[in-house]
C-alpha cells in the first residue's frame, strides 16, 4: 500500500512543489496538471494533487478547450474528486473564458462583425447546447449589456422578441447583435434562424431599434448575416 509520503506534495524537493514553484518563479512556468493542482490543494492517500490533477486532463484529453466541457457532475466521477473541487475547477475555466473575451467587451466601439465573433466564440465555445445571446449597443455603438435570454437543447433554441426588446428598451439600447452557437459545429443558418431573425428586426422597428447583425458561431468559425447579406 502507498503511504502518504510517497503522494502528499508537501514531502517533494521544494523546487518541485506547485505553490512554491509559482512564487518562485511565476505562474507561466508551471505545467496544466500543477495549476490545476494548486486548485485541488491537495489529493488523495493514494494519489498526489499533481497526479489526480493529470487524470482530470485526460478526462478532457489533455486539452483545456475539452476540460471547459465538462461538467461538474462528469469532474465529480474522478475518484478523489468531490463538489468542492470541481466547483473550483469550473470557476476558473469560466474565469479564463471570461478574461478571454474581456477585450472586446471593454472595447469602447463595435465596428465591425469579426471582432465581435471572436468574442462570442470564446463565451460561447464550452456549451454543449444551443444558446442564444443578445448584445445591447448604445448610440456610440458601445456594449452596454450582454445576457443570455434562453438556451435549449443540442439542436436548437427559441429566443421571444418580447424578452429581447424588453431588455432593450430597459438598457435604452439603440440597436443590438443577435448571436447564438451551433454545437454541431455547422456554420449554415437554419429556416428557423432566418425566420426568427426577420422576425425580431420587423419587431425592433417599432421602438426604433436596428438589429446590426445576427452570429453564428461554433469551432469552426462565425457566419455573419449582415456581412452576408441576409439584413
Amino acid at each position: 500500500m502507498l503511504t502518504v509520503e510517497k503522494t502528499s506534495i508537501r514531502f517533494w524537493s521544494e523546487d518541485d512543489r506547485p505553490r512554491e514553484k509559482l512564487r518562485t518563479k511565476g505562474a507561466e512556468s508551471l505545467s496544466n496538471s500543477e495549476l490545476i493542482a494548486i486548485l485541488l490543494h491537495h489529493g488523495t492517500r493514494q494519489k498526489s494533487a499533481v497526479d489526480l490533477a493529470k487524470e482530470i486532463l485526460q478526462v478532457g484529453s489533455n486539452n483545456l478547450n475539452q476540460l471547459g466541457k465538462i461538467s461538474i457532475k462528469e469532474l465529480m466521477k474522478i475518484k478523489g474528486i468531490g463538489e468542492t473541487k470541481a466547483i473550483t475547477i469550473a470557476a476558473a475555466l469560466e474565469l479564463g473564458r471570461r478574461r478571454q473575451s474581456s477585450d472586446l467587451l471593454d472595447k469602447p466601439v463595435i465596428t465591425d462583425s469579426s471582432s465581435v465573433a471572436r468574442c462570442l466564440q470564446a463565451m460561447l465555445k464550452d456549451y454543449n447546447k444551443e444558446v442564444f445571446m443578445v448584445m445591447y449597443l448604445n448610440q456610440a455603438n458601445k456594449i452596454n449589456h450582454t445576457e443570455i435570454i434562453s438556451s435549449g437543447g443540442i439542436t436548437g433554441t427559441v429566443a421571444d422578441p418580447r424578452v429581447i426588446l424588453k431588455r432593450a428598451l430597459e438598457e435604452n439600447a439603440v440597436s443590438i447583435i443577435l448571436c447564438h452557437n451551433h454545437p454541431s459545429g455547422s456554420l449554415k443558418p437554419s429556416r428557423a434562424d432566418e425566420i426568427l431573425t426577420q422576425k425580431i428586426r420587423e419587431a425592433a422597428r417599432y421602438f426604433d431599434i436596428r438589429v446590426v447583425d445576427h452570429i453564428i458561431v461554433s469551432e469552426a468559425g462565425f457566419f455573419s448575416f449582415a456581412d452576408e447579406g441576409y439584413l
